[in-house]
């Protein structure tokens, strides 16, 4: 003999509840550890703006433009480490959460076609098959294997893994499978397209154009 459990409008509404808490914790995780991401590069480049020297690719031309240059990053940095967290309380809200997922998607297709894009150029620099040119007024030398070696095991790691971060962060806030897909979906597409013709661009193919 078999027994039935029957669903009571309680049972529901506290099942109901225990999700929201889970998907709240979620969030939360996920928001603290994009600033913490953000604070820790906001933190290197502000080592430069005040005057670090330590695991520098070359010589600036102007010390003064280049740690000016790294203050602005860590102003840029910081506001995007305050974002996130700023923003629980907003994706509870229709209104704000489709903004808020607008963001997570320019933030997330930008730095993982910036990723891209750079580690395919720092490849093939490494492997000899192109040079990378570094604006001589910004540069008075530079150590070109060290250049690219940092960009691929620290600057783009973190632009990538920022990225992820924040497309994370949009893939808590959509509750429903066929929001996340076209989320996903269209981010990829972005990403496949921009990073195509970042390369072509990057390897003389087409004109300038700047994407990242």
């Amino acid at each position: 003999m078999t027994t039935m459990q029957r669903e009571t409008p309680l049972g529901n509404e506290l099942g109901h509840a225990a999700n929201v808490r889970r998907h709240r914790r979620k969030l939360i995780v996920a928001s603290l550890v994009t600033s913490a991401s953000a604070l820790g590069y906001a933190a290197y480049r502000g080592y430069y703006a005040a005057g670090g020297t330590a695991g520098m690719i070359g010589v600036p031309r102007s010390e003064s433009e280049f740690r000016l240059l790294n203050l602005a990053a860590v102003v840029v940095l910081l506001v995007a480490a305050v974002l996130p967290v700023a923003a629980l309380p907003l994706w509870r809200r229709p209104r704000p959460r489709r903004i808020l997922l607008a963001v997570c998607w320019v933030v997330a297709v930008g730095c993982v076609m910036h990723a891209l894009i750079d580690d395919v150029q720092r490849v093939v620099s490494l492997a000899g098959g192109r040079e990378i040119s570094y604006p001589a007024a910004q540069w008075a030398s530079v150590d070109r294997r060290a250049a690219d070696v940092q960009d691929l095991a620290f600057n783009e790691v973190f632009f990538l893994g920022e990225g992820l971060l924040w497309a994370m962060l949009a893939w808590i806030g959509l509750d429903n499978a066929a929001g996340r897909r076209r989320w996903v979906g269209t981010a990829v597409v972005a990403i496949a397209a921009l990073t195509a013709i970042g390369l072509l661009s990057a390897f003389g193919v087409i004109g300038r154009v700047i994407v990242g």
